[in-house]
């Protein structure tokens, strides 16, 4: 195969899938085109086709799903009239695939070596046994994993999501694959982790001249990573182009939605909200007529574009730029999309809640499953230190395991308190168990959970799950004013007052989201605790999630604690910002000095780590090495030394860092000299001609 053929081409691609009712079509008219060594991006909200179009490459659509129409050729062959067994040596030698979960894709009772050196022992007749191992362990070197042989040795569960996530990876190249297909792979992972399997996809595309599709709803991940983009909807490639072309010059209003949903550095939730995608995502078996995103488009005109299959249409404004829309041509995408009022700032007011020098600590045992063996403190929570105020929102930031959910549990009364104290007003929290708080502080405390398919009972109608806190709390007795305070949460939440009536399971992610919160609000909280409460959702229904969250706020004056990994949404929401590692407070400040020098290199680290839909910022690189070590065993001196580009040795690693306020308020704990933390220079750099 020559440099001119293209690796992967879907031809007027259609996949539907059989049910009882019948023919369900999945993606249509899809058309795609990947040359050697370049890396695709495909986006969209959940259900619009992402994820089938890889499957049909890989001709993984089970017994009810398949082509109906169009070509997929791979190298120019047809892989339709391919037989089952060139599918099979296909798969995993020339195709590899990277899943979203990377423990559905390891066989638990298999050591990781024995499941690398099965790729080389099945793809290639002559390999021995000795020489696939001897490759698996040199491929985990070069997916950065450190001591690849006690790797090789371990089984799954005895290492991290993200080693697991790497190894995973590791076994897709090992057959020197042409393409490689990526599906959500780092979703599950922390920022810091998701910046380094990233640096290593863009290491392995130039090292072996792997071709890539990268599926993901993560737009800045695709800047970073990608050449060219296409933009799903409902089953169909509505924009496709180079990077810089859909970035800079989108040309299709579902595209320009989609990024008005982002919360990037130029948001702002007082001046410039997000402006989320009104409606919903049409099921397959009920599309408009014309074009899909009609009902939801600001500039749709009936007669036109509600008329027929709407064809792709070159822009005529880049290389290969390609949009599914018939107005295109007419609209002025100069002019910025009018955002919703909000009104000025909310004034925060009393303390609330206060956390002095809190501490959890667990007692475990360290030895084999039957037998006793020496015990161990985990500190989960070490001396956490701050205040929250009325219609304040504070975010706690940090990788999983800092102990953020360790904090959410003692609050919430599921754990108690080692020492220290966690005050409500005048109420002591620390040491008073869930089962011992009165309907008063339990009514003034709430949660609003990451998982709303976990936290909704399926059996029990919606109006009757908020209904029922209304009830406990003595907000109100009577049936009838229960009903209405019921419809009014609904209104508050925007969702229609029929939904009262229906079940959780007839509701979308982002409704059920909403019933959490219209539950969590349901007894007029003090303090509302949401734990990654839009790390599931789509970017549109994550924009309005967040604008539902601030309006409730700036209405009832409810203090917010957000517990989040990704600093984009925290940097759009959050008045003030804890940053946590290992159990510690690492920074506390406002979230314009936590987003600008002087930094803990911790939090320099995680700023660097996050990534921005946004051609005109810039960042600078600070990927950390190592894994987060064990709260079992943290290192001596400052937790984060080990870890940190700045440590010092025979100071860092032997005394606890002090805390150092350079604002009011504003503490960072460092071992460095406040002179070299205050000439830090700003990872995020704007380039204000753009940005404007």
């Amino acid at each position: 195969m020559n440099d001119a053929t293209p690796v992967l081409e879907c031809r007027n691609l259609s996949i539907s899938y059989y049910v009882r009712a019948g023919e369900i079509p999945a993606v249509v008219d899809f058309n795609l085109r990947l040359m050697p060594g370049e890396a695709h991006g495909i986006v969209g909200e959940s259900g619009c086709g992402k994820s089938t179009v890889a499957l049909a490459v890989m001709n993984y659509m089970g017994k009810n799903g398949g082509i109906v129409g169009g070509e997929i050729l791979f190298e120019g062959r047809d892989m339709r009239t391919m037989s089952n067994e060139e599918l099979r040596q296909i798969r995993g030698s020339k195709i590899s695939m990277v899943y979203q979960e990377p423990m559905a894709s390891l066989n638990p009772a298999m050591r990781i070596g024995e499941q690398l050196a099965e790729v080389p022992l099945y793809h290639e007749e002559e390999t021995s046994k000795e020489a696939a191992f001897d490759r698996a362990e040199q491929m985990l070197a070069k997916v950065r994993l450190p001591d690849p042989l006690r790797i090789m040795n371990a089984y799954p569960h005895q290492i991290s999501g993200g080693q697991q996530q790497r190894v995973v990876i590791a076994m897709a190249l090992l057959a020197n694959p042409r393409l490689l297909l990526l599906d959500e792979p780092t979703t599950a992972l922390d920022v810091t982790v998701e910046a380094g399997i990233v640096e290593l996809i863009k290491d392995i595309s130039s090292e072996f001249g792997t071709s890539m599709i990268y599926i993901s709803h993560n737009l800045g991940l695709i800047l970073e990573t990608c050449d060219r983009l296409t933009v799903m909807y409902s089953g169909e490639a509505v924009e496709n182009g180079s990077i810089s072309d859909v970035f800079n010059n989108m040309r299709h209003p579902y595209t320009r939605g989609l990024f008005s949903s982002i919360p990037l550095p130029s948001a702002d939730k007082n001046a410039r909200p997000l402006l989320p995608i009104r409606g919903q995502l049409p099921l397959p078996h009920d599309r408009p007529t014309g074009c899909y995103f009609g009902p939801r488009c600001d500039y749709f005109e009936a007669g036109r574009c509600d008329r027929g299959l709407i064809p792709m249409e070159d822009t005529g404004a880049g290389e290969r730029h390609a949009v599914r829309c018939v107005r295109f041509k007419e609209i002025d995408w100069s002019v910025p999309l009018p955002r919703p009022e909000t009104g000025p700032p909310v004034e925060a007011g009393d303390i609330v809640l206060n956390v002095q020098q809190l501490q959890k600590h667990y007692e475990i045992e360290t030895g084999g499953l039957f037998l006793s063996g020496e015990k161990k403190t985990v500190k989960a929570n070490e001396a956490l230190d701050f205040r929250a105020r009325e219609a304040e929102t504070v975010a706690i930031v940090g990788e999983s395991g800092c102990g953020k959910s360790t904090f959410a549990k003692v609050l919430m009364g599921l754990e108690s308190a080692t020492n220290g104290e966690v005050t409500l007003d005048n109420v002591e929290l620390g040491q008073l168990a869930v089962q011992k708080r009165d309907e008063d502080t339990i009514s003034r405390l709430q949660m609003v959970f990451q998982n709303p398919f976990d936290t909704l009972n399926p059996s029990h109608s919606v109006g009757g799950q908020i209904g029922r806190v209304i009830r406990k709390f003595g907000v109100e007795t009577d049936k009838e004013k229960i009903d209405q305070r019921v419809n009014e949460l609904l209104d508050i939440v925007k969702l229609p007052r029929d939904f009262a009536k229906r079940r959780p399971r007839q509701l979308s992610g982002g409704q059920k989201q909403r019933v959490g919160i219209a539950r969590a609000f349901a007894g007029d909280p003090k303090v509302v605790i949401a734990d990654e409460p839009v790390s599931a959702l789509d970017v549109s229904v994550q924009a309005a999630v967040t604008g539902l969250l601030m309006d409730i706020q700036r209405e009832n004056r409810t203090t917010l604690l957000f517990i989040s990994h990704d600093l984009s949404v925290v940097r759009y929401l959050a008045d003030r910002i804890v940053v946590m590692y290992l159990g510690r407070i690492m920074e506390k400040g406002t979230t314009d000095e936590i987003f600008a020098p002087p930094y803990h290199p911790y939090t320099e680290a995680l700023l660097s780590a996050v990534p921005i839909a946004d051609t005109s910022v810039s960042k600078r690189k600070v990927v950390l090495t190592g894994e987060l070590p064990s709260p079992a065993d943290p290192p001596s001196g400052c937790v984060f030394c080990t870890r940190c580009p700045y440590a010092m040795p025979g100071v860092c690693d032997v005394d606890p860092p002090p805390v150092r306020e350079f604002a009011p308020r504003h503490n960072i704990a460092c071992h460095l000299e406040p002179e070299k933390l205050m000439a830090m220079e700003p990872v995020i750099t704007i380039e204000e001609e753009q940005a404007a």
